[in-house]
């Protein structure tokens, strides 16, 4: 099964740009179809037979095949986040999930499909209606601000913090913990093995709104 992975587009390229914030009670929109153009700061899909022009921001998110292993590579150079143009290219089917003000319509998640579905596209005030694909778990690269029994706290620098849900499920790999943890009996707290400063590769799901950590990859520093 071909996995995607969710990463949020980098701030660096769109630092020159002021976006306003929609109304917090406006429902969200989608719109299927295929990507005509794709830029720093916005993309352009064919819907049907119309052209849907959208403003991208550092709160839009990417989900799409590979997506996770490139913003990984970029910041093990020291690289800022994956710009639209590195997740996205001109033909591939998406559904973009945006909110409209002020005329403009801002895109607050891209995912890549595998067809722009009947008719080229569709367009629809309910997001299950554009029927997007399910996406499997979510990855996120960010250093840890804090750690506990029950929760992880990371700062993606530009792209903001995220909190997670950690338990028993979760599993905490990277460097020498898997010694350590046998070293315990097989069962260790991740407050042993997870520490502020680290850098992380998270996977996550989300759930009622809340996110739960899957699996927890220390980095090397």
């Amino acid at each position: 099964m071909t996995r995607s992975s969710v990463i949020g587009v980098s701030l660096v390229t769109l630092a020159v740009l002021s976006w306003p914030r929609p109304a917090p009670a406006q429902a969200a929109k989608t719109a299927r179809g295929t990507l005509s153009a794709v830029g720093g700061s916005s993309i352009t899909v064919k819907v049907g037979a119309s052209d849907m022009q959208f403003a991208a921001n550092a709160d839009t998110t990417v989900i799409a095949t590979g997506a996770g292993t490139k913003g990984r590579r970029m910041a093990a150079a020291g690289q800022p986040g994956p710009k639209l143009t590195d997740l996205l290219k001109a033909g591939e089917a998406v559904v973009v999930t945006y909110r409209e003000s002020g005329g403009t319509m801002t895109a607050t998640q891209v995912q890549v499909v595998s067809s722009a579905g009947r008719n080229g596209g569709s367009v629809s005030a309910d997001k299950a209606a554009a029927s997007p694909e399910k996406p499997g778990p979510k990855s996120v690269i960010g250093m840890v601000r804090s750690v506990s029994a029950t929760s992880l706290a990371i700062s993606r620098g530009s792209g903001g913090d995220m909190t997670f849900v950690v338990d028993a499920t979760t599993k905490v790999v990277g460097t020498g913990l898997g010694t350590k943890t046998a070293a315990a009996g097989g069962r260790i707290p991740i407050t042993e093995l997870v520490s502020t400063g680290n850098r992380v590769d998270v996977s996550y799901s989300e759930n009622g709104g809340s996110m739960h950590a899957l699996s927890v990859r220390v980095m090397p520093k």
